[in-house]
């Protein structure tokens, strides 16, 4: 019955890899990518937030780069390698 622990960290963080390539595209604010990019950030901001917080965009020049996306998605690749090391995944 954990298996669904590890099927829902993987959609995870599908949903947060597919919240960035939304985020390098401008959207039509009533079609249809809108609503699936409202949905992406309903669903990651909860664990989105709190890292942003504690690691701020890095700064260079004009641009600025947001590194949580990455640390979220290590977070849980290195979670569910613990599950597996336990026989759970």
């Amino acid at each position: 019955m954990l298996w669904i622990l590890c099927l829902l960290l993987q959609f995870y963080a599908l949903a947060i890899f597919g919240r960035v390539l939304l985020s390098w595209f401008p959207l039509n604010p009533h079609g249809a990518m809108a609503t699936m990019a409202g949905f992406l950030y309903t669903v990651t901001d909860p664990v989105m937030k709190p890292v942003r917080r504690m690691l701020p965009a890095a700064r260079f020049g004009g641009l600025a780069l947001d590194f949580s996306p990455v640390i979220v998605i290590f977070g849980i690749f290195f979670l569910q390698r613990m599950l597996r090391a336990l026989g759970i995944c």
